[in-house]
C-alpha cells in the first residue's frame, strides 16, 4: 500500500506542480514526505492511534480484492458497512439511503421505508428510524461478515459470502431500487411483517408489508410462500413503490442496474450559476428512477414524475432517466467585510493590541481542532487590521499565522500530520474528537488551516505556491474534499455527500440513526476556504469545486437545518432548527451541552467573509434568536459575539446596540474586534443580498447597493454585477463602493515574508541584484558555466528567515566573454543536500550583461527548490520555473553572467557539488 502511495504522489506532483519537489523515499528511509516547502509522515507518530472500533482495536476497510488499491470513502451515508466499529457486528448499523433505509446481516440485506416520524418525549428529536419490511438474500446464507465490493458517488454495492452462497446488492441514495445477485443457492426475499400480495404475474410480485408497498422484480417467476417469496434467478431487485399502480412502471427498469453514481459540475462567473449533473449509469436501457430531496426539485431543470417519497428531508420527487441536473446561483464570498465609515478605528485598534497582548497567542491550542480556531482566530484580524491603517499589527499577525502553520505542515514538530495508507488519509497529531481515531470532523479541522492560508496568500501570494507552502494545503484540502478524481490518493469528497447535498462528520456511521453533522456552518467554512484559497493561487478546479461545495451545502443549510421554508420538519417538532442533523431526523442539540446558544451557535459559527449566505433565510435569522431567547428563557448570555454577528445580517441596529452596551467576552475562537468590525460593517453597508452577484467568486452586494469585491490578481479588474453595476478594483485588493462610500483595501505583498524582525524580508516585485557585475572567476567552457574545481560548496543557512527572492548571503559564481545569439534559454543541474535539515530551501538567481558594459540587461530568479531531510544528493534544475524575470535577452558580445545561490528558507546549511557535477547552461 505505501509502495503504491508514492507513485501515485509522484505521479499526482509531477501532473499538477510548478516544481517536482522532493523524490519518493525508500521503504527504508520512509518516515517524511516532502512537498513543497513542508512535509508529512507515513508512519504514524509513537503513542497515537488511527481508526478503530469502539474497544480502541485498530481495524482496516472491509473491502473485496475487486476494490483493493482505490482509496476507500468514508464519512458517507454507508460508513459502517466498510468500517466494523463494534466487536459483535461484522455487518453494518442503519443505514439511511432515503427513500429506503438498510442494514446489513449475516443473511442478507434488511430493507425498510420509515414513513411516519417518531417524536421524543421531550420534542428535541424528530426521527425515520429504520425498522426492516423486507430481508434480501439467498437460502442458506450465513457469511461471517459484510464487504464492500464497489462503490460510487452515491451508491454501493455490500457483498456477502460464506464459502458457498455469494450474495451481492446494490443500493444508493434516491433510488427505490435494491439490485441483487445470488450464487450457490436460491434467491429469496423474506416479509418482514404483516404482507398481503397485491399482484403476482410471476416473474413481477407487488407486496404490501407492515404497510408499505414493494414490488419484486426477476426475470424467472417468483414462488411466494408464507412469508417470503423465492426465485430460481440469479439476480433480482426489489422496490420500495409510491403507490400500488406504479407497479408495471417500476417494473420496466427494474433490470436495469446500477453500475456508477457521478457528480459532475461547472460555474458561470456572468450569471453565478452553479450547474450540476447527477449521473446514474445502468446496464439495460439505461433508463432509471431516481427520487429528489427537496432542495434538489426545487432547483433542477429535469421534468419529474408525478411519484413523491416521505423522508427526514421532506417530500422526495420522483425522476425518470438516467441524470438531472440542477442550477443554484452562487452568490460570492469575501475575506471580510469592508469597515464601516464611522468604525471606531481607536477602538478596533485597542481589541486588536488585546489580542496580542498575550505571550501565548495560540492561547494553549495544541490539537488539530483549536489549533484551527486559534490561527483563524488570528487570521481574521489581518484584514481587519489592514483597514485601519494598522500595518504592525497586520504583519504580525501574518507572520504568527505563516509560523503555527509552517510549524503543522511541516513533519516532526509538536503538531504534524500523517498519511494512513490503509485508509487513504491524511491526519493531523496531536487529533481530538476522534479525528484520528474514528476520523471525524477532518473537514472542520483543517478547513480553518486553508482558510488562514487564503488569508496569508492575500498578502504573500509565493508562501501559498506548490513549491512553497500552497501543496501541503492544497492535501489538506484534498484529504476532506478530493475535487480531482484523477488523484487516487484520498476518495472524492470524503465528507461531502454529493446527493444529500452536505458534508458527514462521523467517519465510521456507526450509529442507530446513521451519519450525522452538527456544525453545519463550519463545513461551509471549508467551502469557503477551498474557494479563497483555489481563487488566491489560481487553482480554478480547486476553486470551481469549493463554488460546487458552497452553494449545494448552502441550499441544504437552508432546508434541513434551518427549515428556511416551514417544509421539512415534522408539524409535531415545534423547534426553527437542529443542532445535528441525521440520516434518520434531526436533534435540537449538541454533543456537549444542551444549552440553547451553543445549539443554534453551531451552526453560526465562525463568523467569516463566507457566512453571507444566511441571507438567503433573513427571517430566520431574528427567529432563531428569538428562540434562543425563549428558550434561555431570556437574553443570550454564552457566545454573545457569534449570536449578535449573525444577528446583524438581518438586523444589525439591533446586533448594534447590543453590542455596545455589552462589549460582550468573546467564544474562544472570535475576538472582539473581528465582532465589532462585522456588527458596524452591516450596520453601515447593509445587509446580504442574495439577489446580485458579480462575475468574480469573490464579490457581494450589501444592502440597497453597496457593491465589494475582492481580486487577488495582478492586474486590475472591472467587475460586474447581474444588476449591471460595475465596480473597478486594483491588483490584489478588496474594494467597494455604496452608498455610505467607498474604499480600497490594499494587499499583495504588504505583510512581511518572515516572522523574524530582520530587515525586509520581501519578495522584491523586481529584483535589483548589485549594479556593477563583480570580476569574473569562473571559466565558461562554451556554453556551460562550471561552479569550480573543488568537490563541493557550502550555503550559508537562512537563518529562520525567509529570502525567497532576495538573495542572502548568496554564494556568487561569474564569468565573462560571453558570445551567442541568446535565443535560447537558462537552463541548469545543481546537486544540493541538505543533509538531515528540515524545511530548508536553495533559490538561484542567473542575472546577464549582454555587452560587460557594467549593467544587467536580464535577471531570472527561479523558484526555491525544497530540499528533503534525507542524506544524499538532490537535482534543483530550471524545471522549477521563474519566479520572476525583468529584461530582456539578446545577442551576447562580450557578455557576462553572474549565478547567485542562496539559503531562501531554514535553519540548516545546504551542500552543493560542483567540479563535474553542478553546471549553469548559458541560454545559447
Amino acid at each position: 500500500m505505501r509502495s503504491s502511495f508514492y507513485a501515485k504522489l509522484v505521479a499526482a506532483v509531477a501532473a499538477t506542480a510548478t516544481v517536482l519537489i522532493g523524490i519518493p523515499l525508500t521503504n527504508a528511509q520512509a518516515a517524511v514526505i516532502g512537498v513543497g516547502a513542508g512535509s508529512y509522515r507515513n508512519d504514524r507518530p509513537a503513542g497515537t492511534a488511527g481508526p478503530s472500533n469502539s474497544d480502541g482495536v485498530a481495524v482496516a476497510p472491509k473491502v473485496t480484492a475487486a476494490v483493493a488499491g482505490r482509496a476507500v470513502p468514508t464519512n458517507e451515508w454507508w460508513s459502517s458497512l466498510v468500517w466494523q466499529r463494534y466487536a459483535g457486528n461484522p455487518y453494518s448499523e442503519n443505514m439511511y439511503a432515503h427513500p429506503l433505509t438498510f442494514h446489513a446481516y449475516n443473511d442478507g440485506l434488511g430493507v425498510g421505508y420509515p414513513t411516519t416520524p417518531n417524536i421524543t418525549p421531550d420534542t428535541r428529536t424528530y426521527e425515520y428510524v429504520h425498522t426492516n419490511d423486507l430481508r434480501v438474500g439467498v437460502s442458506g446464507l450465513n457469511a461471517p461478515r459484510t464487504e464492500v465490493d464497489g462503490w460510487g458517488d452515491w451508491h454501493v454495492s455490500p457483498r456477502w459470502t460464506d464459502g458457498v452462497r455469494t450474495l451481492r446488492t446494490t443500493i444508493a441514495h434516491g433510488s427505490p431500487y435494491v439490485y441483487a445477485t445470488v450464487s450457490g443457492g436460491t434467491a429469496r426475499v423474506d416479509f418482514l411483517g404483516t404482507a398481503t400480495v397485491f399482484s403476482n404475474s410471476g416473474n413481477v410480485v407487488g407486496v404490501t408489508v407492515n404497510g408499505r408497498n414493494y414490488g419484486l422484480f426477476a426475470t424467472s417467476a417468483w414462488t411466494v410462500s408464507g412469508g417470503f417469496a423465492t426465485t430460481n434467478a440469479t439476480s433480482y431487485s426489489v422496490a420500495v413503490l409510491p403507490g400500488t399502480s406504479a407497479l408495471s412502471q417500476y417494473a420496466s427498469f427494474a433490470q436495469n442496474v446500477i453500475t456508477d453514481t457521478r457528480v459532475s459540475w461547472s460555474y458561470d462567473a456572468g450569471s453565478g450559476n452553479v450547474s450540476a449533473t447527477y449521473n446514474v449509469t445502468t446496464t439495460g436501457t439505461g433508463v432509471t428512477l431516481t427520487a429528489l430531496y427537496r432542495h434538489q426539485w426545487l432547483t433542477t431543470t429535469s421534468p419529474l414524475t408525478a411519484h413523491t417519497y416521505v423522508s427526514p428531508r421532506g417530500q422526495m420527487k420522483v425522476r425518470e432517466g438516467s441524470s438531472f441536473t440542477t442550477v443554484s446561483r452562487f452568490n460570492g464570498v469575501l475575506p471580510a467585510l469592508p469597515i464601516a465609515a464611522d468604525a471606531d478605528r481607536n477602538r478596533i485598534r485597542a481589541d486588536i493590541d488585546a489580542v496580542l497582548a498575550p505571550a501565548d497567542k495560540f492561547l494553549g491550542a495544541t490539537d488539530t481542532y483549536w489549533t484551527g480556531k486559534a490561527l483563524w482566530r488570528l487570521a481574521a484580524l489581518i484584514p481587519v487590521a489592514n483597514q485601519i491603517g494598522y500595518t504592525a499589527a497586520r504583519d504580525q499577525l501574518i507572520s504568527l499565522v505563516k509560523g503555527r502553520l509552517q510549524e503543522w505542515l511541516t513533519s516532526g514538530g509538536a503538531g504534524q500530520f500523517y498519511y494512513d495508507a490503509t485508509w487513504d488519509t491524511l491526519t493531523g497529531y496531536p487529533a481530538s474528537y476522534g479525528a484520528d481515531t474514528e476520523l471525524n470532523d477532518h473537514h472542520f479541522h483543517y478547513g480553518y488551516y486553508v482558510l488562514a492560508a487564503a488569508m496569508v496568500a492575500q498578502h504573500d501570494s509565493a508562501w501559498a505556491g506548490t513549491g512553497q507552502w500552497g501543496g501541503m494545503v492544497r492535501l489538506l484540502v484534498k484529504e476532506a474534499a478530493n475535487y480531482d478524481r484523477a488523484d487516487s490518493q484520498f476518495p472524492v469528497f470524503r465528507n461531502f455527500d454529493p446527493f444529500a447535498g452536505h458534508s458527514w462528520a462521523s467517519g465510521h456511521a456507526g450509529f442507530a440513526h446513521g451519519n450525522n453533522q452538527e456544525s453545519s456552518s463550519e463545513a461551509m467554512m471549508f467551502a469557503h476556504a477551498m474557494v479563497l484559497f483555489g481563487h488566491a493561487i489560481g487553482d480554478t478546479a480547486m476553486r470551481n469545486a469549493g463554488i460546487y461545495l458552497y452553494t449545494t451545502e448552502r441550499d441544504t443549510v437552508g432546508q434541513y437545518w434551518f427549515d428556511k421554508d416551514n417544509a421539512v420538519f415534522p408539524a409535531a417538532y415545534t423547534h426553527d432548527t437542529v443542532g445535528i442533523v441525521w440520516g434518520a431526523g434531526g436533534v435540537y442539540g449538541t454533543w456537549w451541552t444542551a444549552n440553547p446558544e451553543e445549539i443554534h451557535g453551531i451552526n453560526m459559527l465562525p463568523i467569516t467573509g463566507g457566512s453571507l449566505y444566511h441571507g438567503n433565510w433573513k427571517a430566520d435569522i431574528t427567529q432563531n434568536v428569538n428562540e434562543i431567547r425563549a428558550n434561555n428563557p431570556g437574553q443570550e448570555v454564552e457566545w454573545r459575539d457569534v449570536i449578535w454577528q449573525f444577528l446583524a445580517m438581518n438586523d444589525p441596529v439591533q446586533a448594534y446596540n447590543l453590542w455596545i452596551g455589552a462589549n460582550p467576552e468573546p467564544e474562544w475562537g472570535d475576538t472582539r474586534a473581528h465582532a465589532y468590525h462585522w456588527i458596524t460593517a452591516l450596520r453601515g453597508w447593509g445587509t446580504p443580498s442574495s439577489t446580485i452577484t458579480g462575475n468574480v467568486p469573490t464579490s457581494a452586494v450589501l444592502g440597497t447597493g453597496t457593491y465589494v469585491a475582492y481580486n487577488p490578481s495582478g492586474s486590475a479588474i472591472t467587475v460586474t454585477f447581474t444588476d449591471g453595476q460595475t465596480l473597478a478594483v486594483p491588483a490584489r485588493a478588496m474594494a467597494w463602493r455604496g452608498p455610505a462610500g467607498s474604499g480600497v483595501e490594499p494587499g499583495g505583498g504588504g505583510g512581511p515574508v518572515s516572522p523574524s524582525p530582520t530587515p525586509s524580508a520581501s519578495p522584491s516585485q523586481s529584483p535589483s541584484p548589485s549594479p556593477s557585475p563583480p570580476a569574473c572567476s569562473n571559466p565558461l567552457s562554451g556554453n556551460t558555466l562550471s561552479l569550480g574545481s573543488a568537490g563541493s560548496v557550502s550555503i550559508s543557512p537562512a537563518g529562520g528567515g525567509n529570502w525567497d527572492g532576495n538573495p542572502h548571503n548568496p554564494t556568487v559564481f561569474t564569468a565573462c566573454g560571453l558570445n551567442g545569439s541568446g535565443a535560447g534559454s537558462t537552463s541548469f543541474d545543481l546537486f544540493v543536500d541538505a543533509g538531515g535539515s528540515v524545511a530548508n530551501a536553495t533559490q538561484i538567481r542567473v542575472s546577464y550583461d549582454l555587452t560587460g558594459n557594467g549593467s544587467w540587461d536580464r535577471v531570472e530568479t527561479y523558484r526555491y527548490f525544497a530540499t528533503d531531510p534525507v542524506v544524499g544528493w538532490e537535482h534543483y534544475t530550471q524545471t522549477a520555473g521563474l519566479s520572476t524575470a525583468t529584461g530582456a535577452l539578446g545577442a551576447f558580445s562580450n557578455g557576462k553572467v553572474q549565478v547567485e545561490i542562496w539559503s531562501a528558507i531554514g535553519n540548516g546549511s545546504t551542500t552543493v557539488g560542483t567540479a563535474n557535477q553542478s553546471f549553469v547552461r548559458m541560454p545559447y
